[in-house]
């Protein structure tokens, strides 16, 4: 069966895309979703994708609505990706988090929350198949490790992506074992287990790292501080390039009412803020640490 997408339905999707993921499919994306859209048209046997749009628009079309998100996004990631950032919670953000938790708790003059916030808060936006939250739990076990009492009770790491596929994967935790060339090697034998018999080829994120990962299903232009809380780290790292202007506004403003203050946001290398947001500075590239409370929103 051949399919096409006309110009009329494809701005249906466009819409509808935009709508419920704030991701902006340009006239160049068309391609990319008729190659991932039509192997469901296929499988429902439908021969439009404007028969398509009415399935995932009309009665009960909340868990087709799903799929077709899950098929749009693109859920490129991996281990420790971008060095330099986690070279910086190692270099920077750990002795301050160090400092702070080292005291049950109390802040200090160099603390990045109040005192009355007694764990160390990391969110993980746009997670895709969880690398990045387990990169996060690694690097954050190794390098509070020697505090008392055990860190792992110090330590909350949520990880949200809008692709419940993409969540499955992270939560079951296992990658191939030709990945493993991406983990430093200390924390490698320290926290990933290799498989074994019918698991051979295959490795799996040690009971250490997931008991420290809350995976759930978020969209970026609809969470709160309200529904999430505040966190003292927020990766959001290679998402913004997918929306429009109006909508990278909206997402970053909610992100970073997220933050306490002194919290900080990491975005993917080729990502700015470029003075979308007050009250936030620029402290290394693609690294921002929110200064105070905000008395607006966006500039």
């Amino acid at each position: 069966m051949f399919l096409s997408i006309p110009d009329d339905e494809f701005k249906l999707f466009q819409e509808l895309v935009r709508r419920h993921s704030g991701i902006s499919l340009g006239p160049h994306k068309r391609p990319l979703l008729l190659s991932r859209l039509a192997p469901r048209l296929r499988a429902l046997g439908l021969h439009s994708f404007a028969e398509y749009h009415r399935r995932v628009t009309g009665p009960g079309g909340q868990a087709e609505l799903e799929q077709m998100l899950d098929c749009i996004c693109t859920n490129e990631t991996r281990f420790f990706r971008e060095p330099r950032q986690f070279e910086l919670i190692r270099r920077t953000l750990l002795p301050e988090w160090t400092s702070r938790l080292g005291q049950g708790g109390a802040a200090s003059a160099a603390a990045t929350v109040p005192a009355t916030h007694r764990r160390l808060r990391v969110w993980s936006a746009a997670c895709s198949t969880g690398e990045e939250p387990y990169s996060l739990a690694m690097t954050l076990l190794h390098g509070l490790a020697p505090l008392p009492p055990d860190p792992r009770h110090a330590i909350e790491i949520l990880a949200t992506d809008l692709s419940t596929r993409a969540l499955d994967r992270a939560q079951r935790a296992i990658y191939p074992i030709e990945r493993a060339p991406e983990i430093p090697h200390d924390y490698l034998f320290a926290y990933m287990l290799r498989g074994q018999r019918s698991h051979a080829g295959e490795m799996k994120a040690g009971p250490e790292l997931r008991a420290l990962v809350t995976f759930r299903r978020e969209n970026l232009i609809q969470v709160t501080s309200q529904k999430l809380g505040r966190f003292d780290l927020v990766l959001c790292r290679n998402v913004l390039i997918y929306f429009d202007a109006a909508t990278k506004a909206l997402v970053l403003d909610r992100i970073v009412d997220c933050l306490n203050p002194g919290g900080y946001l990491f975005l993917g290398y080729a990502e700015s803020l470029n003075g979308q947001v007050r009250g936030m500075a620029n402290v290394a590239p693609s690294v921002y640490r929110r200064e105070a409370l905000r008395g607006g929103s966006t500039a």
